[in-house]
């Protein structure tokens, strides 16, 4: 009671600050806790000329639809094995690129290479499947006529190959972001005392091992909490640059839940059913969110919450 008392006291005389903080929360109710009233859809079978509430419930139908649809296994398979190809390779080099570029000790050259590395992230997705589809083209691609050049058949189609997708996906998706993903780690590299690179230069510690005992040690929460962001959209996989690339040659390893949900409900508009693995989606994430959150605060002590 008395804590209630103090915490009521601190903000009667903060006033002016909570009030600074009304916007952002109307804002948050607005548009993430409003429309939370549209997942009753996918329990009923949607219909929008009857509107949410005119539509009959039908509770679990369109999960169990889902759960035993004859590609559930390979979607879900599909899903989990790009994000998490994803992740393996694409966590770890934004990480490493920030560590380089943090040790380069020529301004210039660090402001380039800086420059280099973050401008790929402002192409926008269709641009680059774009170039992705003229670079891999069987007839006339670089990457076709490199192969030639070397003794290769120089005829490949990679962009139509199932196997060739989940690779072209992840390191192209790693070449337009590792750059950007570097700036936060740049960002908490920079508070690091140069009193202790010092005092371990003095001690011999050369460059590698000021990096693992000092630089690393340094940005660890950072990476934590951003390991556990990455975990928690493990089941996303953002559909725009998947549905550019995808065709009906490489279906088997490129149809993710984030395509075959946007198939479902702008396509053949099955809203019910879209809505009911959207939600499935979405609930996965969060479960694997607090577990990966809990399991880093007892590892490491950094956590979301």
């Amino acid at each position: 009671m008395k804590n209630k008392k103090q915490i009521l006291k601190l903000m009667k005389r903060n006033w002016l600050l909570y009030l600074f903080l009304l916007p952002g929360l109307v804002y948050i109710i607005i548009f993430n806790y409003v429309p939370m009233y549209g997942i009753q859809i996918a329990f009923r079978d949607y219909r929008y000329t009857k509107g949410i509430w005119g539509s009959a419930w039908v509770g679990l139908k369109w999960f169990k639809t889902f759960f035993n649809a004859p590609r559930f296994w390979q979607i879900l398979k599909n899903t989990l094995s790009i994000s998490l190809y994803s992740l393996i390779v694409g966590f770890p080099l934004p990480i490493i690129l920030a560590l380089i570029l943090n040790n380069v000790k020529n301004l210039k050259l660090k402001k380039f290479a800086q420059t280099i590395t973050y401008m790929p992230h402002f192409i926008s997705t269709v641009v680059l499947v774009g170039m992705m589809s003229i670079f891999f083209s069987p007839n006339s691609g670089i990457v076709n006529s490199l192969l030639s050049y070397v003794g290769g058949s120089g005829n490949v189609y990679f962009m139509g190959n199932a196997s060739y997708f989940p690779h072209l996906y992840v390191w192209s998706d790693v070449w337009q972001g590792m750059g950007w993903g570097s700036i936060i780690y740049m960002a908490a590299l920079s508070g690091v005392d140069q009193e202790l690179h010092e005092a371990a230069m003095i001690d011999g510690a050369n460059r590698l091992k000021r990096v693992w005992y000092i630089d690393l040690p340094a940005i660890t929460p950072t990476m934590v909490i951003m390991l556990i962001l990455r975990c928690g959209s493990v089941m996303s996989v953002g559909y725009e640059k998947v549905y550019l690339m995808q065709n009906s040659l490489n279906l088997s390893t490129s149809e993710v839940i984030a395509t075959y949900t946007y198939k479902l409900g702008l396509i053949q508009q099955e809203f019910g059913y879209s809505s009911a693995i959207g939600l499935f989606n979405n609930v996965i994430n969060f479960i694997i969110l607090v577990l990966v959150n809990k399991l880093a605060d007892r590892i490491s002590g950094s956590s979301l919450w």
